[in-house]
């Protein structure tokens, strides 16, 4: 399998466009001379708000596109889900605004549009991922629905116009995400079904508004991957882009009874202060999972001595090439499930590596360096995809069983 890929660019600070320029030069490429170094490296660049709009007066864009090809880094896929800092100590909520009912996320994403539009070598696509419209509690109204799929059809007319001036398609890709408007593949078939379909150019729509499934986000909702990707097929809906990433999971219902405590305890060890990590709790096979906006609030329905019990998979993407870390696994099976189901799709989509919480993970699981454990997912998943993978993981997740000890 021949594919676009990269990895995303959101794991380094960028609250502007100098500390976003630094820490591709520093980080990026590094990974590029121990993964590719004779050929260019696709990336997934993230642009904060801010450094967009700096990109886009005078010559910064320009002197930006010179830069980008000397470095050989290829940015065919933009993630514009954080609109603002994403490295700011408390990220939690604030990552969802602003909303699709907003006008602010719509002027984002032309300035993306814009950006990538310039920066793309002749004849390549690109693909922009956004947030699923707003965060899902209390549940939007079907006015605030409406709003986004009036923004998002500007989207699809400005790109339209866009490809019939220059030839150039980019399309836009909505990243389901546990407890936003849009969690599964179900609630973006209703939301295209509903809201965004009805009344305009469909063909439009379909070309140029997506889909970016997560693997890791579906997997948190206990969403078999294969018919996540048959729903959107057989709905007409394009995936896009796939974000390639993985999902800390403990199923306690398998564990020995004396391993139970020290592995619920372990899995407290993935709190943390700046990311929201939604949690969701299966008590047995086939019923719907308990939703908790964050580890904490599920953690905190244990008493002490309480009965623990139940698979509980946390929105916490840790390296794609770790499968077990102590007593705790991870859905790193749901990346294989989700390429092979793939295979069904009637275009190929962007592949984008996103282990964005490499700075809060636990000290056992890093890497001496930032560019050593970004470049160990990149080798990880080549491997997967060539049926080569090493009957040896990574060394970061041999050694990673003291977490939570």
């Amino acid at each position: 399998m021949t594919i676009e890929l990269g990895y995303c660019t959101n794991v380094h600070a960028g609250a502007d466009l100098d500390q976003t320029c630094a820490h591709l030069q520093q980080h990026a490429t590094a990974v590029k001379r121990l993964v590719s170094p004779q050929a260019p490296l696709g990336i997934g660049l993230w642009l904060s708000a801010p450094a967009a709009d700096a990109l886009r007066r005078g010559a910064r864009l320009e002197q930006f596109q010179d830069w980008l090809q000397a470095a050989g880094l290829v940015p065919f896929t933009l993630n514009g889900f954080p609109y603002g800092d994403f490295h700011q100590p408390v990220v939690k909520h604030r990552v969802y605004r602003p909303t699709w009912c907003e006008r602010a996320r719509l002027d984002y994403t032309r300035d993306l549009i814009a950006i990538q539009h310039q920066l793309l070598p002749a004849g390549r696509e690109g693909s922009i991922s956004t947030l699923p419209l707003l965060w899902g509690r209390p549940a939007p109204s079907a006015s605030d629905l409406e709003r986004c799929a009036e923004n998002l059809a500007a989207v699809a007319e400005h790109l339209d116009r866009l490809q019939q001036e220059t030839g150039r398609l980019i399309y836009v890709c909505l990243e389901p995400e546990p407890g936003c408007a849009l969690q599964r593949s179900a609630d973006v078939v209703q939301f295209f079904q509903r809201f965004l379909l009805p009344g305009r150019d469909e063909r439009r729509l379909r070309r140029h508004i997506r889909v970016c499934h997560d693997v890791c986000h579906a997997a948190v909702m206990f969403e078999d991957q294969a018919d996540a990707v048959e729903r959107y097929v057989a709905a007409g809906i394009g995936i896009g882009k796939v974000q390639v990433s993985s999902a800390v999971a403990l199923n306690l219902d398998e564990l020995a009874a004396e391993d139970r405590r020290p592995a619920w305890e372990q899995l407290g060890g993935f709190r943390e202060d700046r990311y929201l990590h939604q949690t969701c709790v299966r008590s047995a096979a086939g019923l719907e999972p308990a939703f908790f906006e964050d580890l904490p609030l599920a953690l905190q329905t244990v008493p002490p001595g309480g009965t623990l019990q139940g698979q509980w998979r946390v929105h916490f993407h840790v390296p794609i090439y770790v499968a077990r870390c102590g007593r705790l696994s991870t859905t790193q099976s749901d990346i294989g499930a989700c390429l092979h189901a793939l295979q069904r799709c009637p275009e190929q989509p962007h592949f984008e590596i996103e282990t964005y919480a490499w700075t809060v993970l636990p000290e056992p699981l890093r890497q001496a360096t930032l560019a050593e454990g970004i470049a160990a997912e990149i080798r990880w998943f080549r491997a997967l995809l060539s049926g080569t993978l090493p009957a040896v993981a990574e060394p970061a997740a041999r050694h990673a069983t003291g977490i939570g000890k």
